[in-house]
Parts: C-alpha cells; sequence; structure tokens
C-alpha cells in the first residue's frame, strides 16, 4: 500500500527570496546616496541618480562602482592634462624672459657676476655681492644702478608675476653700529636692491617682497675666499603663476636613461 506524504515533506516555495533581495539592494543604495550626499560630489550624485534610475526602471537592481569610478577618472584626467598644459606654458613664459636676461648679461659683459635659471621655484637671478655694493655696506653703489635699471625692464616682461628680493651672506661674522650682524646686512641690502629695482615706474611695489638669509643659505663652501664670495650674492626671483614643481620633476624623470 502506497503511503501518502505528509504535508511537511512537501518542497517549500522560494519565492520569497526576490523581494527580500530587492530589499537588501535598496537598503544599499540608501546607504551609498547618504555616504555620497555627506561629501558633496556633484558627479558621483550624477552618476548615483542614473543607477537609481535604472533600478527603478527594471534594471538589473544592481550599483556598480563603474559608472561612478568612470566618471571621477574622466573629471580627473580633465584636470592633470589642463594642469600640465598651464605648467608648461608657465615654464616657456619664464624661459623667454631668461632668454633675454641672457643676452642682456652678454651684452654689458657681466658673466661673472649675474646668472639666471629656472628652477623649481621660479626664474632666479642670482648677483654677487661684488657687482652691487662695496665690502660690508648695503647701498647699491652708482654703477650697479645701471644693473638695476637693466634688470628693472627684464621684470617688468614678467607681467604680474610676484618678485621677491633676497640678500645672502658668508659666515664671517659682522659686527659694527649699523649692521649688529649678518641678518642686517643682508636684509638691507635685499632692500637697498629693491629700491632701486623700484625706480622703474612700471614696477608695482605690491609686487615684491624681501628677504634677508644672513650666512643660512649658502650655495658653496664658506672653508674658501671663493666658496665665501659666491655666497655673498642677492637673489632676484619671480615667482611662477601655477606650481612648476610637478612639472619640472616629471621633465627629468624623462630626461633620465
Amino acid at each position: 500500500m502506497k503511503r501518502k506524504k505528509k504535508p511537511h515533506d512537501e518542497h517549500i516555495s522560494e519565492g520569497w527570496l526576490i523581494p527580500y533581495a530587492d530589499l537588501l539592494t535598496l537598503l544599499l543604495a540608501l546607504f551609498i546616496v547618504l555616504f555620497a550626499s555627506s561629501n558633496v560630489d556633484a558627479v558621483k550624485l550624477k552618476a548615483m541618480s542614473q543607477s537609481f534610475s535604472s533600478v527603478f526602471n527594471g534594471g538589473s537592481g544592481m550599483i556598480t562602482n563603474s559608472s561612478l569610478s568612470s566618471s571621477q577618472e574622466e573629471e580627473d584626467s580633465k584636470k592633470t592634462d589642463a594642469r600640465t598644459k598651464a605648467q608648461s606654458y608657465e615654464i616657456a613664459e619664464l624661459e623667454k624672459i631668461k632668454e633675454e636676461a641672457n643676452d642682456y648679461i652678454k651684452k654689458q659683459k657681466l658673466e661673472k657676476d649675474i646668472k639666471v635659471e629656472v628652477t623649481n621655484e621660479g626664474l632666479v637671478f642670482t648677483i654677487r655681492d661684488r657687482a652691487l655694493f662695496s665690502p660690508a655696506q648695503a647701498d647699491v653703489k652708482g654703477d650697479a644702478i645701471q644693473i638695476a635699471q637693466g634688470m628693472s625692464t627684464l621684470l617688468v616682461k614678467a607681467g604680474q608675476r610676484q618678485i621677491q628680493v633676497s640678500g645672502h651672506t658668508d659666515n664671517i661674522p659682522i659686527n659694527t653700529a649699523q649692521y649688529p650682524s649678518n641678518w642686517e646686512l643682508s636684509a638691507e641690502r635685499a632692500i637697498s636692491f629693491m629700491r632701486a629695482l623700484q625706480r622703474n615706474p612700471q614696477l608695482a611695489p605690491k609686487r615684491f617682497t624681501v628677504s634677508g638669509y644672513g650666512e643660512y643659505q649658502p650655495i658653496s663652501s664658506n672653508q674658501t675666499e671663493r666658496g665665501r664670495s659666491q655666497n655673498r650674492r642677492v637673489e632676484v626671483l619671480i615667482r611662477p603663476l601655477i606650481d612648476i614643481k610637478a612639472q619640472n620633476v616629471l621633465e627629468d624623470q624623462n630626461a633620465t636613461p
């Protein structure tokens, strides 16, 4: 005689899993929206809105990071390209001024006293103290006024870029009534040369800053007279309109074999 199947032997329906899975999907979507909203990222919110439209219009019911990632990567790529172009343009502009400066230096036969180069900080003029000042003095001497005039014409070509004038000394102490230490001497020399540059009415004073570093930023050894002579200097820095450090680093890496 065939045994009758008991009710509990029958297969239990799994239809309840479908609404349960949809509920979990909606909860996940809610948490993602709250997170994206808290960061106020317009790109992410737009991508999220598109994902929700897909969910509620009978899409796959699953939200992935692909649309978010692609949108963010595209935005980042555009920003990187724009910044790289701006950095390249800025370097090119500074190089133009450098070329004109080298022409001026050559015509005036100042190669031994003035050097100009583009660095990670901007375009730097390095002027040895002997070209501008008498020993242990900060007043720009008579014939050096012509150097200031020539340089001021080059600085006008820098447009609205900021200009920093800094004074530097060697490590031999100075102790006079006028200059108690190398700090005062270096600062006064920077101010004195800045004022000589500003005789050009086309240079707005608001573009300038001055600083005195004393003996604490040497570019050569203070153990020899030649090194000390190189350390006694005034630097004029034309600051770029945009940070060029990253671009210079990239170019250096590409130039490395």
